[in-house]
């Protein structure tokens, strides 16, 4: 029997986009279809309501294939997943190898030793006043990494580690540890990296000559071709500009303009060009925004392999690996089980996007160092998206996506722009310390930051949505003080070699392994490479925050003002007439004051403005709020309002409405001091009504 090819739809027209957009402005009843329907991202792109295949069929990169440049689609031709590299921030080495030895045991691929400041600064535990494992894991010499690392494999587990500005200390340890070990040093792979220029951009500030960490740079990169080439050297963070606020396109351009500034500094000092682009790994931040991120992804690939061809490096050096952490940025202290659910939809972008290894943030990052509890639930959601959603068994899934297509190309150009513009004024290293790029990622986080508090960008559980009856976590991280005390009197204990200066030695990484091998210090070979103990460079720093920050600390600022007083700031609904009529502006009411932490009474409607003025009057709440119907205003506000006022100045009276210019005159003239309503700035509201209940802010 012959089958027949039925084409369901023959019978009907296909309408041209005309006469879809005609009919969709007519939906709309004489709304504006660009502001209705079109979006403007952080980014400078106009996202349109709909997409088409004439949007996406002339862009250059649409027939590549995967594994093939410009490698938009993937840099393999099979695909073979992603790491899950989750990071590990226990303090104290015998306390991390316990930790780390677990999570591989329970699917963690590979291992992210996540440093505490003062190692990634080349200071050793016993001379730092604090600190001391506070933000990572402390090591200070050969036998922390040996505990650190007992009984891990590393033949067969791929490490992860970002050292700072300078990676000399830490490889040297980590070599002559498996030298003593008797392990095979060419088979450790992964990354051992150094970024020198994102350590500057966080802190402000930098130990050392930016060409001294160049010639370190070259150093240890040349050592690792010849003796691991399966470990890159150099790590370049777009992190610190996400972290910071920044939209892709951003973090997009400085990372590659870092990663610019990396390759002519290693092929310029004698590392050949295939070999130094192989060397470098990236490593960005996934936000929330779905589709950008994939683009994002699909993004850098094909410009960082457009860059390495400038450079004249092969095809295979023009492949990026890529790190993806889910993002910091979009972490809240409040509500934190929905972090779970944010770090799940940025895990997923990541996947899609193509990332070579991925950490899921631990639902409690915001608050504390992770738990057993919290490293399992952020490590399962990455096996679960690789193994039961499987997304781990397609390639570029986005791919062919006419909206994700437009969109990769859309951020490839924007990001290509802002790139060549950070060329112009030098390099990201002379933009940096002309405050450039700080400029740009402040006045997109200044943006971010005035979305969030008009409540337009949602933070669930924290600017909308809060959960009143939210109790503390019942998983604390481990106390650490007395492990790290312990920590800190072994390092006293041991006898260090002094090295002298490796500075002038030619084979400075040699020269390091060796010395480390003899019992020299982290902190002495810091010394020895030309870490000075004053800042060296200084530039306006770009500080790592989160979106959600202003409105906790409105919460937390009144939760501590609570345990010294015994009193919250109380708000009561003035509502007029049945539920019907109020309820819609009630509930919005108490949702926009529950952002705040404040109490909010709640009614089912007064038949009077008498009635509600007398129950406002003795509840003796600081506040009121009148809701109602439009027309229920113009009759009951100002009695309201007035007779509120006659019994006490002190309490502040607001409407909940946008009222016309006459209207708020009148409102005004009664004791109304203030509108509230969705166009309202919920966080200068809140914030001001604080100071004028006698709350510290600060």
């Amino acid at each position: 029997m012959v089958k027949k090819s039925l084409n369901q739809f023959s019978e009907f027209d296909i309408p041209s986009y005309e006469q879809w957009r005609e009919i969709t402005e007519k939906s709309l009843k004489g709304a504006s279809f660009e502001k209705r329907l079109v979006t403007d991202t952080y980014e400078g792109i106009s996202l349109q309501p709909m997409y088409r295949k004439e949007d996406a069929v002339n862009l250059p990169f649409l027939q590549s294939l995967p594994g093939k440049t410009p490698f938009t689609r993937g840099t393999k031709a099979l695909t073979y997943g992603w790491d899950v590299n989750q990071e590990i921030n226990v303090g104290t080495p015998t306390a991390f190898n316990e930790v780390a030895r677990h999570d591989l045991s329970k699917g963690q691929t590979s291992l992210n030793i996540v440093l505490d400041t003062l190692t990634k600064r080349g200071i050793n535990a016993n001379d730092a006043a604090s600190g001391v494992g506070k933000a990572g894991l402390s090591i200070s010499g050969i036998d922390d990494v040996t505990d650190a690392l007992k009984d891990i494999d590393l033949a067969n587990v791929p490490i992860y580690v970002n050292t700072g500005a300078n990676s000399l200390p830490i490889l040297a340890l980590f070599i002559s540890h498996l030298e003593q070990s008797g392990r095979p040093v060419e088979d450790l792979h992964g990354c051992i990296g150094m970024d020198p220029i994102a350590e500057l951009v966080t802190n402000g500030t930098l130990a050392y000559e930016l060409e001294d960490c160049y010639t370190l740079m070259a150093d240890v990169t040349q050592w690792a071709i010849e003796n691991t080439p399966n470990l890159q050297a150099v790590l370049i963070h777009g992190n610190v500009y996400h972290d910071g606020g920044s939209s892709a396109v951003e973090e997009l351009a400085f990372a590659l303009a870092t990663g610019v500034e990396y390759l002519h500094a290693l092929t310029t000092r004698g590392v050949e060009v295939n070999k130094a682009a192989s060397s470098i790994r990236f490593s960005f931040s996934v936000g929330s925004d779905y589709f950008m991120e994939i683009a994002k992804l699909r993004a850098a690939r094909t410009l960082w392999s457009r860059i390495v061809e400038t450079f004249g490096g092969n095809e295979e050096a023009q492949k990026m690996t890529m790190h993806a952490r889910t993002s910091a940025w979009t972490k809240t202290i409040f509500d934190p089980y929905v972090n779970i659910l944010r770090a799940t939809t940025e895990a997923f972008s990541a996947a899609v996007g193509g990332a070579d290894s991925i950490h899921v943030s631990c639902f409690d990052e915001a608050i504390q160092k992770s738990t057993a509890f919290s490293r399992r639930i952020a490590r399962n959601t990455s096996i679960i998206l690789k193994e039961e959603a499987h997304i781990a068994r397609s390639i570029d899934p986005a791919g062919g996506s006419w909206y994700v297509e437009f969109l990769t190309n859309e951020v490839a150009k924007k990001a290509w722009e802002l790139f060549q513009e950070t060329e112009r004024k030098g390099g990201i290293s002379q933009a940096l310390i002309k405050g450039f790029p700080q400029k740009v990622v402040e006045q997109t986080a200044s943006k971010r930051v005035k979305n969030i508090s008009r409540r337009r960008d949602i933070f669930v559980g924290t600017n909308m949505y809060v959960n009143m009856e939210e109790k503390e976590l019942d998983r604390l991280a481990v106390d650490e003080t007395s492990q790290i005390e312990d920590h800190i009197n072994q390092v006293k204990r041991r006898a260090h070699k002094s090295v002298g200066s490796l500075v002038a030695i030619l084979n400075k990484t040699k020269a390091a392994i060796q010395v480390a091998k003899q019992g020299a210090s982290l902190g002495e070979i810091a010394d020895a490479t030309g870490r000075n103990p004053e800042a060296v460079v200084s530039i306006k720093a770009i500080k790592p925050s989160r979106g959600a920050i202003q409105f906790e600390e409105l919460r937390l600022i009144i939760d501590k003002n609570e345990e010294k007083t015994g009193e919250r700031p109380t708000v009561f609904l003035a509502n007029l007439g049945p539920i019907a009529s109020h309820k819609s502006r009630a509930d919005f009411a108490a949702g926009f004051f529950g952002v705040g932490g404040f109490d909010v009474i709640q009614n089912n409607g007064f038949a009077s403005a008498k009635e509600a003025a007398d129950a406002a009057i003795a509840s003796n709440a600081d506040i009121v709020i009148i809701c109602g119907k439009d027309e229920d205003y113009q009759q009951e506000a100002i009695p309201l309002a007035q007779s509120i006022k006659e019994a006490s100045e002190q309490i502040t009276v607001l409407l909940a409405v946008k009222p016309s210019e006459d209207d708020q005159v009148k409102f005004k003239e009664a004791g109304i001091s203030e509108f509230v309503h969705i166009g309202s700035n919920c966080y200068d509201v809140l914030s001001q009504l604080l100071q004028e209940k006698g709350v510290v802010l600060s």
